[in-house]
């Protein structure tokens, strides 16, 4: 077993006064499989690119072995699939893919077939296939799971469940449960490691917040009443300085009992202040997940949507199997299906109810919808003016996005330039501020962090929102849905 060992690194984008790593130092084994967690925008991708050596740092990293990094960029997606994946392994054999392909539960016959004919389910296999397929290199995995589904999520889990030496970093908590033996998770500027899948790690940091928050209760307490014994003291001071005054001259008692007491209260006064500035010390800045609030409407019948025996079709081609359920107040509804099976289809009949259909479909009258889509490709411009188009209130909606963990900085910069995470969070936001009968939510969790989600989960379980929603975290989903619903 060899080590990857990380010594006082310490990095900054150029032109920032920011550091995003500072004085970080761990190691880790390179047969452990390790998650990567923390808040988008904390420095995940980052902190990989700089173990590829992408950009100039302070500190050392010294590893035994390379690093290969997924995604894989592919610059032309025409060529055949096995072409595409001999020229990333180097040195490829037929049967080694097959064998991998097989895990995965991909059908060979995708080998033979243009590589941009695949679904994003498929691509997904074939470049962790051909990744793992790469000798004596510590692999570095950045969040494989986001055009996956239900069941392709379980199949790539067990896959790296026979795998070891690498870096995942996801953010669906039931996925890194099932594949990782070790935790790194950002704080702040730190990485810290801890043993563990997710859960373990998720309970460790909760009886440790707890303990923290406790112990800076405590600490304030403390500084509190010694903020107070040294005013007492400086009064102190103040009247002894008095009765030295007026004693000038007198070289009898009174003037040696004073400078006595002077001397004593100087002495108290400068250890109370080295107390104060010892217990402030010790408070800890703890990262916590601020409360989301949402205001939904009531609706005048508890019934907002009906399906009765409905067929939906995509041109001539029907989508999805027949469907047959409602939608009153309060529910949260999950569906549920594979790639291609009509999920987003039914939340756009709906939203908009130009979806082409057969059966019964009715939607309650001056029905308001807030509606979150998948694509986040049109988002433009700053927040100002994106919450204007919306006519949503910028206040709210700029509060909601600093507990989501925006920093004032991202108010002013364009959000094309935003994260993938960061530009998920506008759509959630956005949803936040509007006050709606029916919420419907698609994939609104993809490339956002783990912390967020869970603020998001409290949210829905504490606002009764009506909530219609299609999501591939099954944790969120077995935490949220009241109402399940398979296509």
């Amino acid at each position: 077993m060899a080590q990857i060992k990380v010594n006082n690194l310490t990095f900054s984008y150029p032109g920032s006064y920011l550091d995003i790593f500072k004085n970080v130092s761990f190691q880790i084994d390179t047969d452990w499989k390790l998650g990567f967690i923390g808040r988008n925008g904390r420095g995940k991708t980052t902190f990989l690119n700089l173990l590829m050596e992408k950009y100039p740092y302070q500190g050392t990293i010294n590893s035994p072995l390379d690093y290969e990094y997924f995604p894989f960029l592919i610059k032309d997606s025409n060529p055949k699939t096995v072409d595409i994946a001999a020229d990333i392994v180097g040195y490829l054999q037929d049967w080694q893919l097959v064998c991998e392909l097989n895990k995965l539960e991909v059908d060979s016959e995708v080998l033979n077939r243009s590589f941009n004919t695949l679904s994003e389910g498929e691509r997904t296999k074939i470049l962790l296939a051909s990744l793992f397929l790469k000798e004596h290199r510590f692999l570095l995995i950045d969040e494989p799971t986001n055009h996956l589904d239900f069941k392709s999520r379980q199949v790539v889990a067990d896959y790296l469940t026979t795998k070891k030496g690498f870096i995942l970093v996801s953010h669906d908590r039931h996925f890194l449960d099932c594949c990782v033996d070790h935790i790194l998770s950002i704080n702040k500027a730190n990485i810290e490691v801890q043993k563990g899948d997710f859960s373990r790690w998720y309970y460790n940091k909760q009886l440790q917040d707890n303990y923290e928050i406790q112990e800076n209760k405590r600490l304030q307490q403390e500084i509190k009443r010694l903020n107070q014994a040294a005013q007492r003291t400086s009064k102190w001071s103040y009247l002894v300085e008095k009765t030295k005054i007026g004693s000038k001259g007198d070289k009898g008692y009174i003037g040696h009992k004073a400078a006595k007491m002077m001397k004593r209260s100087k002495t108290i006064e400068a250890r109370v202040t080295q107390t104060i500035a010892e217990k402030t010390a010790l408070l800890k800045d703890i990262e916590t997940q601020d409360e989301l609030k949402l205001l939904p409407l009531s609706y005048h019948s508890p019934r907002l949507v009906d399906f009765n025996g409905v067929t939906m079709y995509y041109g001539m081609k029907q989508v999805g199997p027949e469907l047959t359920f409602s939608i009153n107040q309060g529910d949260r509804v999950a569906i549920i299906g594979n790639n291609g099976s009509g999920k987003s289809t039914l939340l756009k009949l709906i939203v908009e109810t130009t979806t082409v259909y057969q059966g019964y479909f009715r939607k309650g009258s001056n029905l308001i919808i807030s509606y979150v889509p998948q694509s986040t490709a049109d988002l433009t411009g700053n927040l100002s003016d994106y919450a204007d188009t919306y006519q949503i209130n910028e206040s709210l909606f700029k509060a909601i996005l600093r507990k989501l963990d925006f920093t004032r900085d991202h108010f002013v910069n364009d959000i094309k330039n935003f994260s993938s995470g960061q530009k998920k969070k506008v759509l959630i936001a956005r949803s936040l501020c509007q006050q709606a009968h029916l919420y419907i939510w698609d994939e609104p969790l993809n490339y956002i962090d783990v912390f967020s989600r869970i603020q998001i989960e409290d949210l829905l379980l504490s606002c009764q929102a009506t909530v219609v929603f299609v999501e591939h975290d099954a944790a969120f989903v077995d935490r949220i849905a009241t109402k399940k619903i398979y296509l």
